[in-house]
């Protein structure tokens, strides 16, 4: 199944985390693609936070839903993320968008992810993969959700963020 992941750091060495983890995302299927790199505003949470640096990949992989939410928690966790107050700071965060088709109403678990289609910093990424990516539910493309929005604060960084040189 394609899964949509959403990527974001703003703390510690925020490009290299997203580096390592999508190398850590990849051993749970085929990476069928990654977005550019975009620097974004923090959105909520506690003032004075740096800029996100964000992105999105693509995951081709046979873990259920559940079990694919679990790595991701289990990756964040080893990059160093604590869960103690919502919309903070972050040294790494690894947000399930989409999986196929699925619905879910949660908790653990909603799916597709309830404020991606609210999200420019999300949606970016997301287009950058797949702009005819439709919401499960509503079937409003990427595309056509990202046109509605305000993207200003979106700066892209890099599309060859992935290399090490």
């Amino acid at each position: 199944m394609d899964a949509y992941i959403a990527l974001g750091a703003n703390l510690g060495r925020p490009l290299e985390t997203l580096r390592w983890a999508v190398a850590e995302v990849s051993s749970l299927g085929e990476v069928c693609g990654v977005s550019k790199l975009y620097q974004t505003a923090p959105v909520g949470g506690p003032s004075g936070q740096p800029d996100y640096l964000n992105a999105a990949l693509c995951l081709r992989t046979r873990l259920l839903p559940l079990e694919l939410l679990a790595a991701l928690h289990d990756a964040e966790a080893r990059a160093g993320r604590e869960r103690r107050e919502r919309w903070e700071a972050r040294v790494l965060d690894l947000d399930l968008i989409v999986y196929g088709n699925w619905i879910e109403a949660g908790p653990p678990l909603t799916l597709p992810h309830p404020r991606a289609w609210e999200r420019a910093f999300v949606l970016a990424p997301l287009a950058d993969l797949n702009v005819g990516l439709a919401h499960p539910q509503t079937g409003e493309t990427v595309g056509q959700a990202l046109a509605r929005m305000d993207g200003s604060g979106l700066q892209a960084e890099a599309t060859d963020w992935l290399s090490f040189s």
